[in-house]
């Protein structure tokens, strides 16, 4: 399924599970349903199951919007203390449709209490989640949700409300990321667990393998210590003038925590001359993205404000950015800081959902479905990629997802068949009429 017809049957109002490979440009499509959306009036909660994710939006997480906090599930007396609030009243009550990115990262009794809570604050006990149009969006082969020791998680779609949400699947399959053929196939061979001898080849003949630039490129560590170790180090050795940048805040004091919480833009920003960094935020216009890097080469004479050396060649201004939190078309909370973090090194949870041209990846220490093919899913193409070191975990996937995948593409095949041979007025009739019915409530 392309993004137009998936566009098209989110106009619907229909409850959608948004989904493809890594690069298939889910976050874009959901931003453009959000514009789409916030354009007709219609009021939407933007969250995310992490903070970074939320951060991408301009969103929340859903921990947070629905004060479900790290409940594992939730009693009537916790509903009505949550009833009995009216920040809480008039945000359910406002709220038409409700995003969940990062879907892959909750787990299926979260969905659950999200559910429950839904239906409660809405008054609709025996509509899910109360009769809001529910847009989930993720990739069951990326990161799975945290658990303790051994514990296997339980993905969404093994929960109640998955069941009962009769849920449209959107498919992506167009390729957005990647740029070269080979890249394509080690992705989707770790996708369909058909990892071969020919697929590892192709990755280990990147191993020790130097890339081309003047830009030293990111390290992706599967451990913070790692990266912590790496980041303050390298800084250390650079002995130019260190340029330090507050985060500015403002709003409501627990959305502004969370936001900051959020941000991949530390809240004491230093940099030095020479220092490696990366963009933690689109701006197109400027012609970086989340996960462009580059190097430090300068500071502007009057505003002190970093010049960013990037992989093109151009020297870009790094002005501050703003994250903020809307609601009923009134921004609560907000943060302002320069886009930038220190990026000799990163995790591979904090690069999910970046786009990088280049990294040497550290694969040796890999612990959970999902990780290899996270990390090397960052990058563009093989000629942006030095391995590191790899592990027999690198290559591996969840094989439950595996067959699920299978069943997910089938549902948005007969989803677009359903779309697609709608007439144009029959489809015009029902986005119109989805509208009329979301302005009402």
């Amino acid at each position: 399924m392309n993004q137009k017809i998936a566009l098209e049957i989110l106009k619907l109002g229909y409850n959608v599970y948004l989904t493809g490979p890594a690069g298939s440009g889910k976050t874009f499509l959901l931003n453009e349903y959000i514009k789409y959306l916030r354009s007709k009036d219609i009021e939407v909660a933007v969250t995310a199951s992490t903070g970074i994710a939320a951060t991408h939006m301009n969103g929340i997480t859903i921990h947070s919007w629905s004060n479900m906090g790290i409940k594992n599930e939730i009693s009537n007396s916790d509903l009505l203390k949550l009833y009995r609030k009216p920040v809480y009243q008039k945000r359910f009550k406002k709220t038409k449709v409700l995003i969940i990115d990062e879907i892959s990262m909750l787990h299926a009794h979260q969905l659950d209490v999200v559910d429950k809570i839904c239906r409660f604050m809405k008054s609709e006990p025996f509509i899910p989640f109360g009769g809001l149009q529910v847009v989930l969006c993720g990739d069951f082969f990326q990161l799975p949700p945290v658990t303790k020791g051994l514990e296997r998680a339980r993905l969404v779609y093994n929960s109640e409300a998955w069941e009962k949400m009769k849920i449209r699947i959107c498919y992506l399959e167009e390729q957005k990321r990647q740029t070269d053929s080979e890249m394509i196939r080690v992705l989707n061979d770790i996708r369909n667990q058909t990892v071969d001898n020919e697929t590892a080849k192709i990755v280990l003949m990147r191993e020790k393998e130097e890339i081309k630039g003047d830009i030293k490129p990111t390290r992706i560590f599967t451990h913070n210590r790692d990266v912590d170790f790496i980041n303050g180090e390298e800084l250390e050795k650079i002995s130019e003038k260190p340029f330090s940048y507050s985060m500015l805040l403002e709003g409501n004091k627990v959305l502004r925590d969370i936001l900051k919480k959020g941000c991949l833009a530390p809240e004491k920003l230093v940099l030095k001359k020479g220092a490696v960094v990366m963009f933690v935020k689109n701006n197109f216009e400027k012609g970086y993205v989340n996960g462009t890097v580059g190097k430090i080469v300068g500071f502007d004479s009057e505003t002190k404000l970093p010049i960013v050396k990037t992989s093109t060649g151009e020297g870009v201004l790094a002005e501050p950015a703003r994250w903020e939190f809307e609601e009923g078309g009134e921004i609560k909370a907000w943060i302002k800081q320069i886009p930038l973090r220190l990026a000799w090194a990163i995790t591979v949870h904090k690069s999910q959902g970046m786009t990088i041209d280049a990294a040497e990846i550290d694969l040796g220490k890999s612990f959970e479905y999902g990780m290899g093919y996270v990390a090397l899913s960052r990058v563009r193409s093989l000629s942006g990629l030095k391995l590191l070191d790899i592990n027999e975990m690198a290559f591996e996937v969840d094989p439950e997802v595996v067959e699920f995948d299978k069943e997910l593409v089938r549902m948005s095949k007969e989803t677009e068949k359903e779309v697609t041979e709608m007439n144009w007025f029959e489809r015009f009739k029902k986005q119109r009429k989805f509208l009329s019915s979301a302005r009402r409530k």
